[in-house]
C-alpha cells in the first residue's frame, strides 16, 4: 500500500508501537519503512535504543526498554519521520517535529491531522520547544484523544 498511496496500512503502523504498558513514558516511533541509506536517528541516540544494523538501508528498530523518549532523534530525523507517544489515563501525549512558521504556541489549539492529510480531531498544544542547535526543526508536545493513537501524526493551524 505505501508505494501505491504514500500512506502506510495499518497494520505498518501498528507494527512500529512497542507492545502495551510501554507507553507510560514516551518512547521513539519510527515511521521509516523504505530501505534508504540513512541513520541519524541510531547515531544521535544517546541510550542506543535505536538500531539499523550493518547494512545502512535497513529501517531503523526501536529497543523500547532502552529508549527513554528523550526526542533527539526527532530533531535528528531529515524525514521528519519519527515522533514520541505517552499514554496517561485519559490521553495521549505526542512530541513531533515541525518546521512550518509560523510555530504554534503552547496553549493554543490545533486541528490534529492524519497521514492521508484529513483533519481528524483537534488537539491541545502543551509545549514548543525551538532551539537553534536542531536547525528550526520544532519539537510540539500535543495532547490526543487515546482514540487516535494510529492516526494521527501532525498538526495544521486553525483557520
Amino acid at each position: 500500500m505505501l508505494n501505491k498511496t504514500g500512506v502506510p496500512t495499518l497494520e505498518e503502523i501498528k507494527s512500529r508501537f512497542p507492545k502495551k504498558g510501554l507507553l507510560i513514558k514516551h518512547k521513539a516511533i519510527t515511521e521509516c519503512y523504505e530501505e534508504i541509506p540513512c541513520n541519524p536517528c541510531a547515531t544521535s541516540c544517546p541510550f542506543n535504543a535505536i538500531h539499523i544494523g550493518e547494512d545502512i538501508n535497513t529501517p531503523p528498530k526501536v529497543d523500547f526498554n532502552n529508549c527513554v523518549g528523550c526526542g533527539i532523534c526527532v530533531y535528528s530525523c531529515p524525514g521528519l519521520a519519527i515522533f514520541t507517544v505517552e499514554e496517561h489515563s485519559d490521553h495521549l501525549r505526542f512530541k513531533i517535529p515541525f518546521e512550518f512558521v509560523p510555530y504554534p504556541k503552547q496553549g493554543e489549539t490545533w486541528h490534529g491531522v492524519n497521514r492521508n492529510g484529513d483533519i481528524i480531531t483537534n488537539v491541545d498544544i502543551l509545549k514548543v520547544s525551538i532551539t537553534e542547535k536542531y536547525d528550526k526543526t520544532a519539537l510540539i508536545e500535543v495532547k490526543v484523544d487515546k482514540e487516535f493513537i494510529h492516526d494521527f501524526v501532525t498538526i495544521r493551524r486553525i483557520t
